[in-house]
């Protein structure tokens, strides 16, 4: 039957849903939010600035791959076997769509708002004399300095305008001082200004008075062509290919090899051309060919062609009733006591964020940085910001002495460039910095502290889901564990000489490892429960996630339910598993839960033959439970591409809390997106008398100060 289920499942796109399409509709989802009136004004401003930045990147990397498999002539490569241009045709339909919700909600719902909070963007026919004069003054002082028009001739042919940058096509009438007359230019906004400029307070006709910079360049373009008439001046903004080529099997020093590649992410292949909605057909075509794209590949909006800019405006707006209320993450009573060690050898320690703070995470370090008794410490970096107190601490503690060693991996998407300079910084104090293992991404979350106590050694580890990221540990959901358990600290010390040393395969008693056991172990997992309930025990499944792709697990999954299994999967963006379908996935419900904060834990939850109450809520009795958190979403890159690691929670109050979390998540019934066996999502519905549970809200209560205001 295994055969045959696997067989079926990966050559059968009826039991598949398309991974770029499954993650357009979780852009659609954050969309939705936006138009949520339970949400503060600002906020929904916020998500659909974020709608909008998720769809770039969308188009930066997810289909700028699947145009690159097109021009290579590459077949379909996932389980839905569908193929590249039937995904990008798919792709080409599902964003335009998207793209035109996007606007009618900055037109029928944002802009609205901020007029009735007082708060103006005003075009420019409606400035008066005073204003039109301001605006002049800085063009001419602040945009004429820096800003470099180019004129199109033999001489000057199209520019590669930058990646996401802010451009013009101007139309021209007239010769210039050589003569020159071809009747088009193009204007790149200077980078250096902001897209959103206040009018001064005392020629502004309301307390927020706004202009954007687009107004400014149309409103004076023809005075960066002197002698010259501009008949027309049109935004247009060019999509690039965002990710880097690394050769592994080439290059012998990855960090030199990324610093060669990184500026050469502005100037990619073409994926997408955005343009002003006015714009004449025949520049349109002009502007097309010039990036070598086709009119699929085309957005005409109605509005900025950027709509993340509009964010600088939840920045300048001094309005606290307009956004989410301030909380103030909540500390265990445990680590209340300054001495973090002697509270971490006592019983282990279980952080959920943003609801409970990341600082003691840090104070561990900083702790480790002066604490005599340290001898050395051991850490992964994938994200960890700019101005960190994570890198700080490790500075001070390789400054002090000790032996400090941390892998770095220089490939996390987006944040090469930060990271080559976090490598740098660290190598100047002292430490020890390693970019991981050639071929794969390092992307465990891990933390070992070596101490020396009497006359023994002990370690103590931190292991998350997530980042070593202060902020995002503000705005993303989080479990990180401390403990000192030798058998746990013992199989992170194997994991970092993995990493930083050479040799064989080393055996872990308790954490699962990518790309060695996890993948294996998961589907042994899942066995199991189908052979409790052939043996008449009860049996469940219960996943949190980010992504769910891989097909040998979604495989698995569909034999589970075939044989009776209630699997409740919780997963916040890409799901290519279709549940509901009769005889296949009639047992398996998906639900997304979209809110304030981005869900970013994963949780893996196996019966292993306890029961459950009437009601099916997960019951207390947990002793043999299998339950595991992880730094892998189940992906193939997270099972075979990257190195991972995933920790059982052993302890019974952490169990059980970890598991009554869940529990919030499955009833939530206000921001939770059920997944149809079409592939579309549906907000749960309710009753009118059902009361409304919010899963991050009740959260935040439980564990956190919260500040009504």
């Amino acid at each position: 039957m295994n055969k045959i289920m696997e067989e079926l499942n990966v050559k059968n796109p009826e039991y598949f849903i398309n991974r770029e399409l499954s993650l357009l509709e979780f852009n659609r989802r954050v969309l939705e939010l936006s138009k949520d009136e339970d949400i503060p004004f600002l906020e929904r401003l916020l998500y659909l600035c974020i709608s909008s930045s998720n769809l770039d990147e969308f188009f930066e990397v997810r289909a700028a791959g699947v145009k690159q498999q097109i021009n290579l002539n590459i077949p379909a490569t996932g389980a839905d076997n569908m193929i590249p241009e039937e995904v990008m045709t798919n792709i080409s339909s599902t964003a335009h769509e998207l793209v035109d919700e996007q606007y009618r909600v900055l037109h029928e719902i944002i802009l609205p708002g901020f007029e009735e909070i007082d708060v103006h963007f005003t075009r420019r026919e409606s400035w008066n004399e005073q204003q039109a004069k301001w605006v002049k003054e800085y063009f001419e002082n602040q945009l004429l300095p820096v800003i470099s028009p180019l004129g199109l001739d033999p001489a000057h042919p199209f520019p590669k305008v930058m990646n996401k940058s802010l451009n013009f096509i101007v139309s021209l009438e007239g010769k210039d001082a050589f003569g020159r007359d071809s009747g088009l230019a193009v204007v790149q906004a200077p980078r250096s200004l902001p897209r959103i400029v206040s009018f001064p307070d005392d020629i502004a006709t309301s307390e927020h008075e706004f202009i954007f910079l687009s107004s400014i360049i149309h409103t004076h373009v023809s005075m960066m062509f002197p002698g010259m008439k501009a008949t027309g001046c049109y935004q247009f903004r060019v999509t690039r290919n965002s990710e880097l080529f690394v050769d592994d099997e080439e290059v012998d020093d990855l960090l030199r090899a990324l610093k060669g590649e990184l500026p050469q992410r502005r100037f990619g292949d073409a994926v997408r051309l955005e343009v002003a909605d006015n714009c004449p057909q025949n520049m349109i075509e002009y502007l097309l060919k010039q990036v070598n794209l086709n009119w699929d590949d085309l957005y005409q909006v109605n509005g900025p062609v950027n709509l993340e800019r509009l964010k600088e405006v939840y920045s300048l707006l001094n309005k606290p009733a307009l956004r989410f209320p301030f909380f103030s993450p909540g500390k265990p009573s445990a680590l209340k006591n300054n001495n973090f060690f002697e509270t971490i050898r006592q019983k282990d320690i279980l952080l959920h964020h943003p609801y409970e703070s990341f600082t003691p995470i840090v104070k561990l370090l900083q702790q480790s940085a002066d604490d005599p008794k340290v001898l050395a410490i051991k850490q992964t970096l994938y994200r960890t910001g700019s101005d960190s107190a994570i890198v700080k601490a490790l500075v001070d503690a390789a400054r002090a002495g000790k032996e400090v060693t941390v892998v770095i991996e220089l490939r996390a998407r987006f944040d090469e460039a930060a990271n080559i300079g976090l490598a740098t910084v660290l190598q100047k104090a002292g430490a020890h910095v390693v970019y991981g293992v050639v071929g794969l991404k390092t992307h465990a979350k891990m933390l070992l502290i070596i101490r020396r106590e009497g006359q023994s050694i002990r370690r103590y580890a931190h292991l998350g889901t997530g980042n070593y990221h202060a902020g995002t540990a503000r705005l993303y959901t989080d479990y990180g564990l401390l403990t000192s358990d030798a058998t746990m600290t013992e199989d992170v010390h194997k994991l970092f000489l993995q990493l930083t040393g050479l040799g064989k395969i080393l055996k872990l008693k308790k954490l699962l490892q990518s790309p060695f056991t996890l993948h294996d172990t998961m589907l042994e997992y899942i066995q199991r429960e189908i052979d409790h309930i052939a043996e008449g025990k009860p049996a469940r499944i219960i996943a949190k996630m980010n992504s769910l792709v891989e097909p040998q697990i979604i495989s698995k999954l569909y034999e589970a339910s075939q044989v009776g299994i209630k699997i409740d999967l919780i997963i916040r963006g890409v799901c290519c598993l279709r549940p509901g379908i009769k005889g296949v996935s009639e047992n398996i419900t998906v639900r997304s839960i979209i809110g304030r904060f981005l869900e970013h834990t994963r949780i893996f939850y196996f019966q292993n033959a306890q029961s459950h109450n009437e009601s099916n809520e997960i019951k207390s009795s947990i002793d043999s439970s299998i339950l595991l958190l992880s730094s892998a979403d189940w992906m193939n890159r997270n099972f075979f591409k990257r190195v991972e690691a995933c920790f059982p929670i052993e302890d019974k109050k952490l169990k059980k809390r970890v598991l009554d979390e869940l529990q919030v998540h499955l009833d939530d019934n206000s921001q939770a997106w059920i997944l149809n066996s079409e592939g579309r999502y549906e907000l749960i519905s309710r009753s009118a008398s059902d009361e409304k549970i919010y899963a991050q809200k009740t959260l935040l209560k439980a564990m956190s100060k919260l500040a009504m205001n």
